[in-house]
């Protein structure tokens, strides 16, 4: 099933992430599709991620910092191979943000998520 929320839909690579294991967002990894979970975890849970990184389209340290705090905070651990969550963006975690995000689009009254997602690139 593709992603559903207008402000990560369509992403190739964000939609690969949903399928793919090797598509997981790690640290290192650069792009627009990066900048885009960047701005979706800033707008659903209020995190904090270094200017540097958001500048540069960048999972760094303190984006998988958040990273693992959303999905602490959701308790999203593949029970089948880990007891912990990880700060890693694979199948689960791209899901549960995009739930959250198609979520969030169909409440918004005064603003618009996905642009907001996209203002943040």
């Amino acid at each position: 099933m593709p992603l559903t929320s207008n402000a990560l839909a369509g992403d190739e690579r964000l939609e690969a992430c949903l399928v793919k294991d090797t598509a997981h967002l790690t640290l290192g990894v650069q792009g627009e599709f990066v900048a885009k979970v960047q701005a979706a975890i800033i707008f659903l849970d209020e995190l904090t991620i270094d200017e540097a990184e958001l500048n540069k389209f960048t999972y760094g340290r303190s984006t998988a910092a958040a990273v693992l705090k959303f999905k602490k905070n959701r308790k999203i651990i593949n029970r089948s191979y880990q007891q912990h969550e990880d700060d890693i963006v694979g199948k689960m975690t791209i899901k549960a943000i995009d739930d959250e995000l198609a979520i969030a689009e169909k409440q918004s009254l005064d603003s618009d998520v996905a642009l907001f997602c996209v203002e943040k690139l």
